[in-house]
């Protein structure tokens, strides 16, 4: 689980790098577009989401271990 704080801190730094990498020719509708898109369920930063999401998932397993 994260925090509110963090959580919110994260999203926000995936949109923008998710919109820097977009196509349009300005920041504005870079950004514009990766919202609308992560509004839907969509886009970069949805896909990096899940990534997290998965590895998280995925890394759980091993979580009480101690090295």
């Amino acid at each position: 689980e994260v925090r509110p704080v963090r959580r919110m801190a994260l999203a926000m730094r995936w949109l923008k790098e998710s919109a820097r990498k977009r196509g349009e020719k300005s920041m504005a509708q870079r950004l514009a577009n990766e919202l609308l898109e992560a509004s839907e369920g969509r886009g970069g930063a949805m896909k990096k989401r899940d990534e997290v999401h998965r590895m998280a998932e995925a890394n759980k397993a091993f979580s009480h271990f101690r090295f």
